[in-house]
């Protein structure tokens, strides 16, 4: 797991975060925030909030001494004790890309299948850039929308040793991935002690938390499992076209569902989510990549940082490219950099992002962590000693010659670079023998050995029995789970 070491940048001056900071306190207090959901409405009004209908008003100092009880850090167990992660300081997971309702292989666009999404978590476990294996890698809609979740969870746990995240589309399947949970890691108590499931709970912005995510997140919070709060935010759309206008309300909305969770069980933790970018104001498509999106994240992580608390950046491989191209590459490293620069705990959409977040590309993601590898390798500290400095090599090679035969390059040359997965610098000539493949076809010779080399990890342990052992044959369904 990488350990971000660099310095953080911090864009914003004192009195810009302090009139931030007034903004999303009048957000909370005179407009409030509507959560559709009883239970949620009575929690605040025991707490002494002002409640009107659905809509909740918040009194500022009462949100902030509810963030103050979740946990500045914590770990994530995963099934494979090597993979476990820690969530928050200066830890980064990086996490690939997440519900998309297509895929592309190649020339091929399509509704994602199971299929899809299986080879999906497959990259997920073979390349050790990605923490995690993954929540819904892409949408199967070849499965039954009543039990396709548990297909989906069922496959996290089994083709990849990697913690994983949960089904947040409602309640109910909130519960399947807690149970799905009890018996692979030992039971509620086991669970709720060392969390093991990461869940994104998205706020219906501008605004408001709908049903079906608020049940999914009391369910979650209940059991302990730490919950990324996430508005979406496109400005233009749900919020107003102004950054810091979208700054302000994201604070609110993320806030006020902390504030929730700390109602439901006081210490839980949970991570500040960011999702920010616009739209194109002559046709109102989102984009994606943008010097707004990468202002947002840049504010948005030093926003975090001033309220203590684990932070999900909207960055990641985002791009509203229609395939992969020169524009998808460019895009991803401009929501990608900022995440390093802004001190992000929780990357999601790391590898494998399309068209505005609608398709999942197996090409994508190979491109991706050619992204994601240059990134983490520029950002480790240089060590500078007497050594790094090489007389030596200068007092071998003298006046006018070259340093390919040093002594110092021979000890060296295997590792003194940066070695690319993905980049071709062949001449011209060699490049096209080998069939003057670009990039995208590159990607896809990598994705396609990468993943067909991956086999299913071995159960082992005390609860490998409850599972079943022909992975073709069993398809799993509710009557699999009980509590």
């Amino acid at each position: 797991m990488f350990v971000n070491q660099m310095p953080y940048y911090e864009i914003l001056s004192e009195e810009a975060m302090q009139t931030l900071d007034r903004g999303w306190k009048r957000i909370v207090s005179e407009i409030g925030i509507e959560f559709d959901h009883p239970e949620a409405l009575e929690l605040f009004r025991k707490a002494g909030q002002q409640v009107e209908d659905s809509v909740v008003k918040l009194d500022p100092e009462f949100i902030l001494a509810q963030a103050a009880l979740a946990p500045r850090e914590f770990d994530l167990r995963a099934r494979s004790a090597a993979r476990d992660l820690h969530i928050g300081g200066r830890h980064m997971a990086f996490l690939p890309v997440y519900g998309c309702p297509f895929a592309r292989e190649g020339g091929s666009r399509r509704e994602a299948t199971m299929h899809d999404y299986e080879r999906l978590v497959k990259l997920s476990q073979v390349f050790p850039q990605i923490d995690m294996a993954g929540g819904t890698v892409v949408e199967p809609n070849d499965r039954p929308l009543d039990s396709r979740h548990l297909e989906m969870v069922f496959a996290l746990m089994t083709l990849s040793d990697k913690p994983f995240m949960g089904s947040v589309t409602s309640g109910p399947n909130a519960r399947d991935t807690l149970a799905m949970a009890d018996i692979l890691f030992g039971g509620r108590a086991q669970i709720e002690e060392r969390p093991v499931v990461l869940s994104i709970i998205n706020v219906n912005s501008p605004l408001r938390f709908d049903e079906r995510m608020l049940a999914a997140m009391l369910e979650y919070s209940r059991a302990n499992q730490p919950v990324i709060v996430t508005p979406f935010l496109l400005m233009g759309a749900m919020s107003p076209v102004s950054s810091p206008a979208a700054l302000v309300q994201q604070t609110a909305e993320a806030l006020a569902g902390v504030a929730l969770i700390e109602l439901v069980r006081p210490g839980c933790p949970v991570v500040l989510g960011s999702f920010l970018s616009n739209i194109d104001m002559q046709s109102g498509s989102p984009m994606f990549g943008t010097p707004e999106s990468a202002f947002g994240l840049l504010a948005g992580g030093q926003i975090a940082r001033r309220l203590g608390l684990p932070w999900r950046s909207g960055g990641g491989g985002l791009t509203a490219s229609q395939t992969v191209d020169a524009q998808a590459a460019y895009e991803s490293l401009m929501t990608m950099m900022p995440a390093f620069l802004s001190g992000a705990n929780v990357v999601m959409h790391a590898a494998g992002w399309l068209e505005s977040g609608l398709v999942s590309c197996f090409e994508k993601y190979v491109v991706d962590i050619e992204i994601l590898r240059m990134l983490l390798e520029a950002f480790k500290p240089v060590q500078i000693d007497e050594e790094s400095l090489a007389f030596s090599a200068h007092e071998e090679v003298g006046h006018g010659g070259h340093f390919l035969g040093a002594a110092h390059t021979l000890e060296r040359f295997r590792e003194c670079f940066y070695r690319p997965l993905l980049t071709s610098s062949e001449n011209f000539e060699r490049w096209k023998r080998k069939g003057a493949l670009d990039a995208t076809a590159r990607a896809a010779t990598i994705w396609q050995e990468s993943w067909t080399a991956t086999k299913r990890p071995r159960w082992t342990g005390r609860y490998a029995r409850n599972w079943p052992t022909d992975r073709k044959s069993t398809r799993l369904n509710s009557s699999h789970i009980t509590i």
